[in-house]
């Protein structure tokens, strides 16, 4: 049960003064809705930090204010200049002064009764906002502040800047998250005392005071201490979810698994190709886990086309041999078909039964597969997150394979856990994560990396070209074509965008048709999965020659002779996106090239990114970078997805308290199991505060 304590964090945010149901709907766009009650709830106003700050404090005279600065002026009214009749477009002028100078307001699509009672002719008003000079004078356009003298005390001269969304003036936002502060109680310290003396760190509530409404800029910086407090409280409350959950997984007790090597011998003798030495190892690892009576909670980390697929199925082989079954999952039903594809033939040779399960089966082709699943003729079963639904019974099952972990969350894996008794669990990404994010959002788990490439792979050749030369691209496509190649060519948007200068899928499409005629097609992910698929066998089987496609294609597809990538607008990726998509060529025995097409002038950052991917195909080497340039959340795409994203935490400033953290939780956990004792009260309110429900369900559950 959540403390009481935590009653008025956890009340829906329309319980602060002036947040009525417009405005609830608003912050639901900005911070998400509650799944009970529909809106955000006042914790997630607390998580909500300023992005900035304006600083308000210079109060120059009229003659010394400098055009391009925030400043905050006393001035006297003069005249009002309202806009002239019919001519509703023109601004209304309020001319000022002060004993040195001239300023004028400028307000569009004025209310002149507002500003007529807010500005009167003859009073004294402070006003603050950007000062610019028009025609030789200077002006505030729509100023952000107007107060008298009795409230210029209240006027923010230190004003924090709040993502927005549209609706949402930044001034709601600040005063709804100043109430939430408000409603912090006194809540008991959970932090090691040593560590609180040792970091010099603030109490939790000053904390979040000094953040949301700092007396001096520094106060609310990501380096401060507050702000530091408050990133290592996040990552605290994320190591124990995480130590909590392994320890209860192992705790839970597992089944020994041990196979005779029948069925994974006939796997390997179908392969037309060796295991290579990180295979094997890897193999190695995971039947000692297998075999040993505690689950396996094991993530296998791979570069593109290191061939985690087949360690996966070597993996369910063992476990068929033990008479259990085994579940594969997928992320997108594009990528479960694709699994489908390597591993059926593969368990047809090893005489075991596969079946695929997506939203796609109709109720007729499901029937016999739950029939199957539920009687055990089913070995493995392949699919989406169908297979979490409540109809999907296994007769037994021993094994959950989760590929691309990243893009399920903890709930979803304990959910495919629950389907069986003592599940192990084999965890793949091909997103190569770099330590600190592995500590972060995979500590509950034991990593194997798979370092080499199978035999055969070769490099791609990458070029990065202006998108000026677009003409000589397309003609060396045609060359390419004409001598059989075929072409991956990936956009950033579907369709046409208002906002960002960028030549869309269908845009492109559109373009390349009158040059290939039937060779070329598209796909996106607005098409429906039937849709997709039809124009994936074409391609795969060689009828279209050229794909024009957007980043749908990104994980896991798998064509062996397209040997071309043409990355369209490339300054727009991510270094961990344009790795994953290179990954898509190199897979056959044709040379592979990946033109990476850029709109100049290039930021320092999309220069910086672009030259990486010239210089390494190391994917570890290359997430690296991208950390580093982008930070965590972006580059295990935590936005797309349902990886726990961090809320407070800037990876680029806090990750170096990441082991600190990790260690506590360890030692907290060791000292105190079930978070009983005075420090273990204080650190489930943690666990609360950051919304770590699940590991708090799995400390209840003993």
């Amino acid at each position: 049960m959540r403390p009481s304590s935590l009653n008025s964090l956890f009340a829906p945010i329309s319980s602060l003064p002036g947040v009525g149901p417009r405005l609830s709907k608003l912050f639901s766009n900005l911070l998400g809705a509650d799944d009970e009650l529909g809106e955000p709830l006042v914790v997630d106003l607390l998580w909500h930090l300023p992005s900035g700050l304006v600083d308000r404090r210079q109060r120059p005279t009229i003659s010394e204010a400098v055009p391009g600065t925030v400043a905050t002026l006393r001035v006297t009214v003069d005249r009002h200049r309202p806009s002239p009749p019919g001519r509703s477009r023109a601004p209304y002028r309020v001319q000022c002064h002060d004993e040195t100078g001239d300023l004028t307001l400028v307000f569009f699509h004025s209310n002149a009764q507002w500003l007529e009672k807010t500005l009167p002719v003859g009073e004294v008003r402070w006003v603050s906002g950007q000062i610019e000079e028009f025609g030789g004078a200077l002006q505030i356009v729509h100023p952000d502040h107007i107060v008298d003298e009795d409230d210029f005390a209240k006027l923010p001269l230190l004003e924090p800047i709040y993502p927005r969304t549209a609706g949402l003036s930044g001034k709601v936002i600040a005063k709804a998250a100043t109430a939430a502060v408000e409603a912090v109680p006194d809540l008991p310290e959970w932090q090691d005392a040593a560590w609180l003396k040792r970091r010099t760190f603030p109490g939790f509530k000053a904390a979040l005071a000094h953040v949301h409404h700092p007396q001096e800029p520094s106060e609310a910086a990501e380096e401060s201490q507050n702000w530091q407090r408050l990133a290592y409280d996040e990552l605290l409350a994320g190591q124990l979810a995480l130590t909590i959950v392994r320890s209860r997984m192992k705790k839970a007790g597992g089944k020994a698994r041990v196979g005779d090597g029948h069925i994974q011998t006939k796997i390997i003798d179908a392969l037309p190709f060796s295991l290579t030495g990180s295979q094997a190892e890897a193999v190695k690892d995971i039947l000692a886990d297998l075999a040993a009576p505690t689950r396996m909670l094991r993530l296998l980390q791979g570069d593109v086309g290191s061939g985690k697929t087949v360690v996966g199925l070597l993996a369910i082989s063992v476990v068929a041999e033990s008479g259990s079954q085994s579940a594969f999952m997928a992320p997108t039903e594009l990528l479960a078909r694709q699994h489908f594809r390597t591993i059926a033939p593969l368990a047809e040779a090893a005489g075991l039964t596969a079946a695929i399960l997506t939203g796609r089966e109709t109720a007729k082709e499901r029937k016999p597969i739950l029939a199957g699943l539920a009687e055990g003729s089913i070995d493995i079963l392949v699919g989406t997150h169908a297979l979490f639904q409540s109809e999907v019974d296994f007769a037994d099952l021993g094994l959950a394979v989760v590929d691309e972990q990243h893009r399920f969350g903890v709930h979803q894996r304990l959910a495919l856990a629950a389907k069986g008794e003592a599940v192990d669990m084999l965890v793949m990404t091909a997103t190569p994560i770099p330590r600190t994010l592995l500590l972060t959002h995979y500590g509950d788990m034991d990593v194997t990396k798979l370092t080499e490439k199978p035999a055969g792979r070769k490099p791609v050749s990458t070029a990065v070209v202006s998108l000026d030369r677009l003409s000589d691209v397309v003609t060396r496509v045609q060359r390419a074509v004409d001598t059989g190649a075929q072409v991956y060519w990936v956009c950033p948007l579907v369709d046409e965008s208002d906002v960002l200068d960028v030549a869309s899928a269908e845009e492109r499409f559109a373009a390349l048709k009158p040059v290939f005629g039937d060779r070329v097609a598209l796909i996106h992910g607005r098409m429906s999965g039937a849709e997709k698929d039809a124009v994936m066998r074409r391609f795969i089987d060689g009828a279209v020659r050229v794909l024009v496609a957007t980043t749908v294609i990104e994980v896991g597809v798998d064509v062996p002779d397209a040997s071309v990538m043409i990355i369209e607008h490339a300054e727009r990726f991510g270094l961990a996106q344009l790795h994953q998509l290179r990954g898509r060529v190199g897979r056959g025995r044709a040379e592979s090239s990946c033109l990476l097409l850029y709109k100049g002038p290039l930021g320092e950052t999309s220069r910086a990114r672009l030259e990486i991917m010239r210089e390494t195909e190391d994917g570890f080497r290359i997430a690296e970078e991208d950390l580093r340039l982008r930070g965590g959340g972006e580059v295990l795409g935590t936005r797309q997805s349902g990886m726990p994203e961090f809320r407070v935490v800037r990876t680029g400033v806090h990750l170096d308290m990441l082991e600190a953290a990790r260690d506590d939780a360890r030692l907290a956990l060791e000292r105190d199991p079930a978070l009983t004792g005075a420090r273990g009260e204080a650190l489930r309110t943690l666990l609360y505060l950051f919304r770590k429900d699940a590991a708090m369900r799995l400390i209840e559950a003993g």
